[in-house]
């Protein structure tokens, strides 16, 4: 008797990958605690490097571990990976990222490896994940663009002129569009990187709270999908009625 296969997909998200032609293997995870090294200091508007490449090393760093798992397995790919990053309490300095999902195989041996052999990541659910292979489309990567941004503090002068009056802070919406910018663009080229058609689900997160005032961390993220060589076109929605009781709400 075979071991039994483990999964954070939900019941209906198990049965929806079978009916896509795959099946679970088990739930793969990678994880990295990394030190984040000096913080540079600025007057005005800057971008943090050192912050933002701790937390791109620190995501290949998991995503390889997660990656190496689901190959251990076999697995063409990985889905319904969820993202979690944290500071840990034992030290400021420190950053944990970590990345879970269930790896999946094809039934039918058809290859959904991208083009370098690795298992294929997304962040997709249960159901999304059939409907864009149903349309003709399958997932290639998650893909990620950070930035970490300093906003620089007001003048003196600027803050009394201010203190009585409604007025924008525009240091403060200049450093949203920039680091927001920086993010998205970063995440693109990831997706051309795996040659990628675009990229779905995307969400943009914003953090101000984690490095301390006067800093903002944007993050994108997103699966990027390429269109299937065989795909017969998009099929036609089906109709879903809910079948539990509304009037005992």
């Amino acid at each position: 008797m075979s071991e039994p296969f483990t999964s954070d997909l939900s019941a209906s998200e198990y049965l929806l990958v079978e009916d896509a032609g795959f099946e679970p293997l088990g739930l793969v995870v990678g994880v990295a605690v990394y030190h984040v090294g000096f913080r540079e200091q600025f007057a005005s508007n800057g971008e943090l490097t050192v912050l933002g490449n701790a937390m791109y090393k620190a995501r290949e760093l998991a995503m390889d571990s997660l990656e190496g798992e689901a190959s251990r397995l076999r697995a063409d790919g990985v889905v319904g990976v969820r993202l979690e990053t944290g500071r840990q309490g034992w030290g400021s300095q420190l950053m944990e990222f970590m990345v879970a999902g269930t790896a999946v195989r094809h039934r039918g041996g058809r290859k959904f490896r991208t083009k370098n052999g690795r298992a294929f990541t997304s962040d997709l659910s249960g159901q999304e994940f059939r409907t864009l292979l149903n349309s003709g489309y399958r997932p290639a990567a998650l893909v990620m663009g950070y930035c970490v941004y300093h906003v620089g503090r007001r003048g003196v002068g600027q803050a009394v002129k201010q203190v009585r009056q409604n007025a924008e802070m525009v240091n403060f919406t200049q450093a949203m569009y920039d680091a927001r910018e920086h993010a998205i663009a970063r995440m693109q080229t990831e997706a051309q990187r795996c040659h990628a058609d675009g990229v779905v689900g995307m969400r943009i997160q914003e953090n101000h709270h984690r490095w301390g005032a006067h800093t903002i961390e944007f993050s994108a993220i997103g699966t990027a999908v390429v269109a299937l060589p065989d795909a017969g076109g998009i099929r036609p929605p089906l109709t879903v009625l809910p079948l539990d009781d509304q009037r005992s709400r």
